[in-house]
């Protein structure tokens, strides 16, 4: 009877430990993910009373039709410059800061701050901002380039160039959140491995680098390719500012798209739709980058 009622004083502490987590998780992510999923094979529009199962096609629609294709498309080539160009900025710069450091550290505390700006700082404020730097006549860029004898552009109207610059805006809203991470990554490195590397031969900064500080960043990296890809997915105040999806949808994406057909066109179902595919392609994405980046990544 002892033993009996340990067992179950331990299963209940588990409980009790456990559940409020347990619980929270049910009811703000497991349930309104299934309720979405749910409502994506209706053609439920908010408001009505009634509603029909349509099975998937709301999924034929979203890929069939040019616009449905136009976002999906427009959200991977964005994710695709953003990335990399984000996390590379990111990795430079906080390596340049570290260098610094032990030379001029009030001076790196100041460039510190300057990366950190557009993270804390409000983003449809900085999307405003942005729209008066790319203006196409008083523009600061286009009084640039005149200046140069180029010929301005309209950076945020031209269908070919809009959603580029967008990833541009996207790469300089992200460069100070990785720096401030992979600053923390280097600040863990002990001083020793870099010692022990230069009486092996690898006393250059490029040696170095690639013996030591690559290999021991690979945590780090791994964390902010993720965080940057969920960060990138979710693209929206910028595009919702500055384009609102256009010129003729060539910066509309999977969040926008989302957004106006839910709460502009109150489509219920087809919103829905894409919200479930929107979390598939993040999630097979974020799969991807462990399976690919873990197998490099050094834990200490």
């Amino acid at each position: 009877m002892t033993a009996l009622s340990l067992a179950t004083r331990e299963r209940l502490t588990d409980i009790w430990l456990a559940g409020p987590a347990t619980l929270a998780m049910v009811v703000f992510i497991f349930l309104p993910v299934a309720i979405v999923a749910m409502l994506s094979l209706t053609d439920y529009q908010f408001g009505a009373t009634t509603f029909s199962w349509i099975g998937l096609e709301n999924y034929q629609k979203l890929f069939s039709s040019t616009l449905g294709r136009k976002a999906i498309t427009n959200t991977l080539i964005y994710v695709a410059v953003v990335i990399p160009g984000s996390v590379v900025l990111g990795l430079l710069v906080a390596l340049g800061l570290h260098r610094m450091n032990h030379w001029a550290p009030r001076l790196s505390n100041v460039f510190r701050t300057v990366y950190f700006l557009p993270v804390a700082a409000t983003l449809v404020a900085m999307s405003v901002a942005w729209q008066m730097v790319l203006h196409p006549s008083l523009g600061v860029v286009n009084q640039g380039l005149v200046a140069v004898n180029l010929p301005p552009q309209n950076w945020l109207g031209d269908r070919g160039l809009v959603l580029y610059t967008l990833s541009i805006i996207g790469i300089w809203q992200t460069v100070g959140y990785n720096m401030v991470l992979f600053l923390a990554g280097l600040l863990a490195i002990p001083d020793e491995l870099y010692d022990a590397a230069e009486v092996d031969g690898a006393g250059s900064p490029w040696s170095s680098f690639w013996t030591v500080t690559w290999p021991m960043l690979g945590p780090t990296t791994l964390f902010v390719m993720v965080i940057t890809a969920a960060n990138a997915f979710r693209v929206f105040e910028t595009v919702a500012t500055l384009t609102k999806g256009g010129p003729a949808f060539a910066s509309d994406t999977l969040v926008y798209a989302l957004y106006r057909e839910g709460f502009v066109y109150f489509k219920a179902g087809y919103s829905s739709a894409i919200t479930i595919v929107f979390f598939a392609i993040l999630l097979v994405l974020t799969l991807l980058q462990f399976r690919v980046v873990e197998r490099k990544v050094h834990y200490r």
